[in-house]
C-alpha cells in the first residue's frame, strides 16, 4: 500500500485528495506556492513544503521543486490531480525514473493520449469511433493535400492545436477564404499556450452534445466503465454544468459505447481513471480526446454510482486488483453540477480578491467541493474556480430544484462570481427541457 502521496496541486482538488488520502490512512504532504500558504489541504496535511513563488511556472509546474520535495519528505507517490502537470507525460515520466509511484497511467500511455492525432489514430485501431478530418500535422501553409481532405469532410471545420486542451487552441473556419488567417492565428495561439505550434482539423459539428464516459482500470487487464457525464453546458469550450444521466440518450446507447471504451483501455494496457469525450449528434458517438487524469467534474459520478474515483485511483496505485465488476455498477438517480467561478457575471473576466464571508449550501444530497473560505485571499495567478456544488436527487426535475435553492443559500461576499448565470440556465427551457447542445449557452448569452 502506499504509505505517504505529494500532492502536487492547489485548489479544491488538492483537499479532495487529502481526504481521500485520509480515508485510506494515507500520509500526505502538500507542496504550496507563496501565495496558495493559507489554503486549507496546507493546513490539514500531515507535511508541507513551499515550493515556489506564485508564478505557477515557477512552482505547480516546477517539476524540479516537486521531485525535490517528494525527496525531502519521503514520499513514495505523487498525485497530479487535474490541470498543471497531470497529463505531462515527462512529468510522469520523471516520476517513474525517481522510482516514484505516479498515480495515473504510464508515461508512454499519456504521451500517446496527449499527442490528439496519435490518440485518434490509435483510437482508430482500437475500434473507437472517431470524427473524420485531417489526421496529420497541418502545414504551415495550404497544401493541395489539405484542400482535398477539406472537400471530402466538407465545412465548416474546426482547427484544434495538437497539444490543446481547457477550450484553447481551437477556432472553426466556415470557408477557404479565412483558412490561412485562421490557421495562423490558431498556431500563435497554441505556441504561446502549450509550447507547441502544431495543427490539425477535424469536421466541424453544428449541433453535437459533449458526452463522456468514466472508467476505471487495475494493473491485472481488469477495467470498467461508470456510465456517462453531459458536459454540453459550456462557454469557449469551458464546461460549467455537467451532469448525468443523459437526457434523451438510451442507456443501452451509453453501455454500448462504455463497452467499446473499456475494450480499448485493455488493449491500451490503460491503468488507473480516465475519460473519454465524445461528440454526440444524430444517434452517433464520434471521439474527441482522452483524459488521463480524474476529471473537474469526477464528483458526479461518485454520487451517481457511489464510488470514491479518487480512493480508488489510490488502490489502483497500490497494486490492488478492482473489487468492483461491470455488473456492480448501479446508477441511482440524477446528479448536476454547478462548477462556481470567480468571474465578472457579464464580462466573465476573473475577479480575484478577498472573500469577505462564504457560506456553503446544505441539505438531503447537497455536496460542495471548496478550498474557499471567508477571509480567503482568491490570488489572480491561477484558475478562477471557486468551488463545485453538486446536487444529487431521486430524479432531473428534483435534482435542478434542489441545486436552484443550493445556489440560493450560497453566499460569497467581496467578489464576483458567475452563481447567478447558473440560476438562470436551471431555468432556461433550452436545460429545463433538455434540449441543448454545446453551442446553446453561448446563443443564450447572445440573446440575453
Amino acid at each position: 500500500m502506499i504509505n505517504k502521496v505529494l500532492i502536487a496541486n492547489r485548489g479544491e482538488i488538492a483537499l479532495r485528495i487529502l481526504r481521500a488520502c485520509k480515508k485510506l490512512n494515507i500520509k500526505t504532504v502538500a507542496i504550496h506556492s507563496t501565495a496558495d500558504r493559507q489554503l486549507a489541504h496546507v493546513r490539514l496535511a500531515d507535511e508541507s513544503v513551499c515550493i515556489g513563488p506564485a508564478d505557477p511556472k515557477k512552482s505547480y509546474l516546477n517539476i524540479p521543486s516537486i521531485i525535490s520535495a517528494a525527496e525531502l519528505t519521503d514520499a513514495d507517490a505523487i498525485h497530479p490531480g487535474y490541470g498543471f502537470l497531470s497529463e505531462s507525460s515527462t512529468f510522469a515520466e520523471i516520476v517513474e525514473t525517481n522510482k516514484f509511484i505516479f498515480i495515473g497511467p504510464s508515461s508512454n500511455v499519456i504521451r500517446t493520449m496527449g499527442d490528439k492525432i496519435k490518440a485518434k489514430q490509435a483510437m482508430k485501431d482500437l475500434g473507437v469511433p472517431c470524427i473524420p478530418g485531417y489526421d496529420e500535422i497541418l502545414p504551415e501553409k495550404i497544401s493541395s493535400p489539405v484542400l482535398k481532405k477539406i472537400q471530402e469532410v466538407g465545412y465548416p471545420i474546426m482547427l484544434k492545436a495538437i497539444y490543446g486542451g481547457g477550450g484553447r487552441g481551437m477556432k472553426i473556419v466556415h470557408n477557404e477564404k479565412e483558412l490561412q488567417k485562421s490557421m495562423d492565428l490558431t498556431r500563435t495561439e497554441a505556441e504561446n499556450t502549450f509550447g507547441n505550434g502544431d495543427l490539425y482539423f477535424e469536421k466541424y459539428f453544428d449541433k453535437p452534445r459533449h458526452i463522456e464516459i468514466q472508467v476505471l482500470c487495475d494493473n491485472f487487464g481488469n477495467a470498467i466503465h461508470l456510465a456517462e457525464r453531459d458536459c454540453s453546458i459550456q462557454r469557449r469550450n469551458q464546461k460549467i454544468i455537467e451532469e448525468s444521466r443523459a437526457v434523451n440518450i438510451h442507456p443501452q446507447l451509453i453501455d454500448k459505447i462504455g463497452e467499446v471504451c473499456v475494450n480499448a483501455c485493455k488493449k491500451l494496457g490503460y491503468t488507473g481513471v480516465g475519460t473519454f469525450e465524445f461528440l454526440y449528434q444524430d444517434n452517433q458517438f464520434n471521439f474527441i480526446e482522452m483524459n488521463t487524469r480524474i476529471q473537474v467534474e469526477h464528483p458526479v459520478t461518485e454520487l451517481l454510482t457511489g464510488i470514491d474515483l479518487i480512493a480508488q485511483q489510490m488502490l489502483v496505485s497500490s497494486n490492488k486488483k478492482l473489487d468492483i465488476e461491470q455488473k456492480d455498477i448501479k446508477c441511482n438517480g440524477h446528479v448536476i453540477e454547478c462548477r462556481i467561478n470567480a468571474e465578472d457575471p457579464k464580462t466573465f473576466i476573473p475577479s480575484p480578491g478577498k472573500i469577505n464571508l462564504f457560506h456553503a449550501p446544505g441539505g438531503p444530497g447537497i455536496r460542495t467541493d471548496t478550498h474557499i473560505y471567508s477571509g480567503y485571499e482568491v490570488p489572480p495567478n491561477y484558475d478562477s474556480l471557486l468551488a463545485k456544488i453538486i446536487a444529487h436527487a431521486e430524479d432531473r426535475e428534483t435534482a435542478i430544484k434542489n441545486m436552484l435553492q443550493a445556489l440560493n443559500e450560497t453566499v460569497i461576499d467581496g467578489i464576483n462570481t458567475n452563481i447567478r448565470l447558473h440560476k438562470k440556465l436551471l431555468i432556461s427551457d433550452f436545460f429545463v427541457n433538455g434540449k441543448f447542445t454545446i453551442n446553446s449557452l453561448t446563443e443564450y448569452l447572445n440573446n440575453n
